[in-house]
């Protein structure tokens, strides 16, 4: 028996009754009360209890040291294989199975994106090698004026035989039971697609489903690397597939804050890829429309639908549902505003939309409470998992930078006679330089990215990009661990201080 529907698609609390409604709700300050209750137990025990915190920051700091080394490694290692998968004949690889039954089912959700945004993605999608005739491209256009309409018969009329069928589509506004979003857009796109499907009777089976951003651009090969590891894949119908996002679309247009906040978020992703057991869909992904058809697709009252999509097959089909790695680059847009000022607003809310992912924690465990089909140990480790990252993300780079000092300012005249208050901040600031490390070989990796994957790296090489990221620090601070907790507080106070869809402005040049 699969988990019932009903709590397939929940989004908050209020969606339940009774004691269901108050556990949900319970699960939904969780995170929240975690990541404060580490903020103010740690400034209430550098006064009561100096010496033990102090202890406690030099182990703490050793130990991110240590895992500073060991992401390194898997972060060079996932760098490695996406190189030798950029110079793979996917082709060659493919004419060795049977694939031309397989259909690319491409959704492209729009918001307020200008025409050059759009026919860019386009055109990457008709350059891309696959056979057009088995290609179905939709465009969903939020239907919010007049001009939406003029803009979507203009792309239908000039691009309608790029691919085997082009169909725009749009998105009413205001539907009831919908969150304002993504997910409610590609979800309207793709129930559109299906009475296409059903005309020309393809097999479900045989179609693969891509949700991209509306700014992503596409490397050559992409749909024969994704078909490639479809037909491969041990278990391809209980299978989500993940490439590598970047963000170099704009990247020479980009400041230096929004480059390495921008790539800091590609080097997780690769990392997470090195470890696909820990691994979910985020942002562009892609997977079967047969499973799409049968979870009801994404879901239409949340914000974080990219990561929710996996979350709701894992739940659906008993815990048998896994992400497959492609080691492939997808390239998209990096923040970028009229005003350095406003770019560095558009980083922060766009980082904090990405900590909102943290709706996915109630939902999860309420499932796995629910869900007597997902294996014991399968929820033992994603609850941990999800609990750890999320705490880490809000209050890791707080704890590295304040408690070096805090025990020093709240110990007191006693702590403060003793020499590991004299030597509490040397020691700490030691192995943080150590562990300056991890930003040495991310610097050095992200120049080996963009010389790859850039055909103008050369002309645009400068010191700065490598001075650049001096500025981690800070941004794991600003532009990490605050939007992140502000995420998390927002959970637990619901009502609304709740975040809805916050669409990131896409802008190719300040000019």
């Amino acid at each position: 028996m699969s988990y019932p529907k009903k709590y397939i698609h929940l989004s908050r609390a209020s969606d339940l009754s009774g004691a269901d409604r108050v556990l949900y709700r319970l699960l939904e300050i969780l995170p929240a009360v975690l990541a404060w209750g580490t903020i103010f137990g740690m400034i209430f025990l550098s006064w009561a209890r100096p010496v033990w915190v102090s202890i406690f920051i030099i182990v703490f700091d050793l130990y991110w040291f240590v895992k500073t080394i060991f992401l390194s490694f898997h972060l060079r290692s996932s760098w490695r294989r996406m190189a030798h998968h950029l110079e793979i004949d996917w082709l060659a690889r493919l004419e060795t199975l049977k694939w031309d039954h397989v259909w690319q089912l491409i959704l492209l959700p729009t918001a307020a994106e200008s025409r050059e945004v759009i026919e860019e993605s386009l055109a990457s999608l008709s350059n891309a090698e696959w056979p057009k005739e088995r290609m179905i491209v939709v465009l969903s256009l939020e239907d919010r004026s007049p001009e939406v309409r003029a803009l979507g018969a203009s792309l239908e009329a000039k691009h309608h035989d790029d691919f085997g069928s082009f169909l725009v589509t749009y998105h009413p506004n205001g539907l009831e039971g919908e969150l304002q979003g993504k997910g409610s857009n590609e979800t309207w796109a793709i129930r559109k697609a299906k009475h296409l499907i059903d005309e020309k009777k393809i097999s479900y089976k045989n179609i693969i489903v891509s949700s991209l951003d509306i700014d992503s651009k596409l490397f050559g090969q992409f749909f024969l690397c994704l078909t490639w590891h479809f037909l491969t894949a041990e278990r391809p119908y209980r299978s989500s597939f993940q490439p590598v996002p970047l963000y170099h679309n704009n990247i020479w247009d980009a400041g230096a804050v929004s480059r390495v906040v921008a790539s800091s978020g590609t080097f997780w992703q690769m990392m997470q890829q090195e470890r696909p057991e820990r691994l979910t869909t985020f942002s562009s992904h892609s997977m079967s429309f047969k499973s799409l058809v049968e979870i009801g697709f994404w879901q239409v009252n949340i914000v974080s639908e990219d990561s929710r999509i996996f979350w709701n097959h894992f739940l659906y089909y008993g815990g048998d549902w896994r992400v497959v790695p492609l080691f492939y680059p997808i390239s998209m847009d990096a923040n970028l505003a009229p005003s350095t000022w406003q770019t560095l607003k558009n980083v922060y809310k766009q980082q904090r939309r990405w900590g909102w992912g943290v709706e996915n924690i109630p939902y999860v465990l309420f499932g796995f409470i629910k869900n007597v089909r997902v294996p014991g140990g399968k929820k033992i480790r994603f609850t941990v998992n999800l609990l750890e990252g999320f705490w880490s993300w809000s209050t890791n780079a707080l704890l590295i930078f304040a408690l070096g000092w805090l025990p020093v300012f709240l110990g007191g005249r006693a702590f403060n006679m003793l020499s590991i208050s004299y030597n509490l901040p040397r020691v700490t600031r030691t192995i943080m330089i150590f562990a300056m490390f991890g930003i040495v070989t991310s610097a050095v990796i992200s120049q080996a990215v963009l010389r790859k994957t850039k055909d103008d790296f050369e002309s645009k090489k400068h010191p700065s990009l490598l001075l650049q990221w001096l500025l981690m620090p800070l941004t794991i601070i600003i532009f990490g661990a605050l939007p992140a907790l502000e995420a998390q507080t927002r959970l637990a106070l619901g009502g609304r201080l709740r975040l809805g869809f916050w669409v990131t402005p896409k802008s190719r040049s300040r000019n």
